[in-house]
């Protein structure tokens, strides 16, 4: 069998939170009386399905405590909308940041929950002139909304992707301006940053391409890129705690051998700038 079901809530996440923020990361907390790493990140840098995550293991490997910062289905947004979250990632001794989709950001188009950043709350006057055909009630989530965009017109929607790539930058560069530490920007996919690439939709870090990527990586101390390998793929669920129900969701995230990876790239970054 390819994975592990141990029953429901068998795999506990020791949810915890930090300052007077309402988000919950996952646990244990770690103190900050001391130096630490802060990794900040989505889905795949929180470590859903797994019992040890890329954050989990770089602390094996350094010896530093790694404040796991990641938030499931995070964008930019949720990070600058946290100012207690900032300031402990603004305190680490290192900052790793995984760069996420550009989808889930509130930009001059439509409005995303500010702490559930894939959550689609509303269009703008904007976005409702430009597909007047569109029912936007229909949505609640924004990959959904923006597949349907492009769907409907390839042409109308190149707006709204070069809207979200153009905050997707702003944002980020903002985001690393309010880390005066060491900072180390990841790219964690199964494939490379690539031109153009951004108009697609189905792979991560969604709209994401290699001009955006160069356009932050001066504000970072280092960048570590990490593509998931055929050997890291071919283990597909290897590792992963979940319920039958759950096969698809945890299918399309990176499994235990792919964090090894990462956490093998940073390791000797993260040490060298600590």
């Amino acid at each position: 069998m390819a994975y592990a079901f141990q029953g429901e809530g068998a795999l506990d996440y020791f949810p915890c939170r930090y300052g007077t923020s309402r988000l919950v990361f996952r646990g244990p907390r770690r103190a900050l009386d001391r130096p630490y790493v802060a990794v900040l990140g989505g889905t795949e840098t929180y470590g859903k399905y797994l019992a040890q995550p890329f954050a989990g293991m770089l602390e094996t490997a350094t010896d530093l405590a790694v404040v796991n910062l990641g938030c499931i289905n995070a964008g930019i947004d949720v990070y600058l909308n946290e100012p207690d979250v900032l300031e402990v990632a603004a305190k680490a001794a290192v900052t790793v940041v995984q760069l996420v989709g550009a989808h889930n950001l509130t930009n001059r188009y439509y409005a995303v929950h500010p702490r559930r950043n894939d959550r689609f709350l509303h269009a703008t006057p904007l976005l409702r002139s430009i597909f007047r055909d569109v029912d936007f009630t229909e949505f609640h989530f924004t990959r959904h909304m923006l597949t349907s965009l492009q769907a409907n017109s390839a042409e109308r929607f190149e707006a709204v992707a070069d809207e979200l790539r153009q905050a997707w930058v702003g944002r980020m560069q903002q985001l690393l301006k309010r880390l005066p530490g060491q900072t180390v920007l990841l790219w964690m996919a199964d494939h490379p940053p690539a031109r153009g690439f951004g108009a697609m939709l189905r792979a991560d870090p969604v709209l994401v391409d290699a001009d955006m990527v160069a356009a932050v990586r001066p504000q970072a101390s280092a960048y570590v890129e990490v593509v998931r390998s055929s050997a890291a793929r071919a283990q597909g669920l290897a590792g992963m705690s979940f319920g039958p129900l759950e096969a698809p969701a945890a299918a399309e995230l990176p499994g235990a051998a792919a964090h090894r990876e990462v956490a093998q790239a940073l390791a000797p970054v993260v040490t060298r700038l600590a």
